[in-house]
């Protein structure tokens, strides 16, 4: 991983949670040990099971997170970009990793030692109380995952999926902007590859989306949202 050095002062992210918490003397201190680095397109920097490093903060790009399933099979629990951060999940509850994760395209990204968060847990509140509503909103979602999972079939859950994937990246030219497999699409939306293909041929035919390449462009976004409203 080649190392890099972006500046808090001058990211754009304002949706970080540490570019939001600049302007507090007491961060300073922990702004000067972060560490920065690029993650190589399809790069694990994460590794389910390994000891746990701290947070990660996405500076710039696009990260998947995972978790390993029934007979070994990943199953995509988020998807993250400028301003996201990374590794939340059993972080300061467990030694280990609770999911894994890796770079859709090259990303860099800035990570705070586990001693250094749990540091400004301790000594910056606002700090912890921004975390603390993340956390619940995060729980929050999760649970909508869950309801939804149980209640859509799997048209809907791809049309979700991809709906989510918009909303998450945007579209430039056309096209969703980021390169997802159709494994990644089925192991986002808890289905088989199989069943994705056919989905997508399905909205194709349909004239709601098309494809470029492996990348998808929606070109329906609203019909697409009235066959899943009920679900919201």
């Amino acid at each position: 991983m080649k190392k890099e050095t972006p500046i808090c002062d001058s990211c754009l992210n304002e949706n970080c949670f540490i570019k939001k918490h600049l302007h507090l003397e007491k961060m300073k201190q922990y702004i000067e040990k972060k560490n920065s680095f690029v993650c190589k397109k399809s790069q694990q920097f994460i590794i389910e099971g390994a000891p746990t490093q701290g947070l990660y903060f996405v500076y710039q790009g696009k990260v998947k997170t995972v978790k390993t399933g029934i007979y070994g099979r990943e199953q995509i629990v988020r998807l993250t970009t400028n301003g996201d951060v990374v590794g939340f999940r059993g972080f300061a509850t467990s030694k280990r990793c609770l999911i894994g994760a890796s770079a859709l395209e090259d990303t860099i990204l800035c990570n705070f030692s586990n001693e250094d968060m749990l540091d400004i847990l301790k000594n910056v509140p606002e700090f912890t109380f921004d975390l603390m509503l993340f956390y619940a909103e995060e729980l929050n979602k999760s649970e909508n995952n869950i309801r939804k999972i149980a209640q859509m079939n799997v048209r809907e859950r791809v049309i979700d999926t991809l709906l989510y994937i918009h909303r998450k990246f945007g579209q430039s030219n056309g096209v969703i902007d980021v390169e997802l497999s159709r494994r990644d699409i089925a192991d986002f939306a808890g289905t088989t590859e199989e069943q994705v293909i056919r989905v997508l041929s399905s909205l194709k035919k349909e004239l709601l989306l098309k494809t470029v390449g492996k990348k998808i462009g929606l070109l329906n976004i609203e019909k697409m949202r009235a066959e899943i409203i009920e679900h919201k």
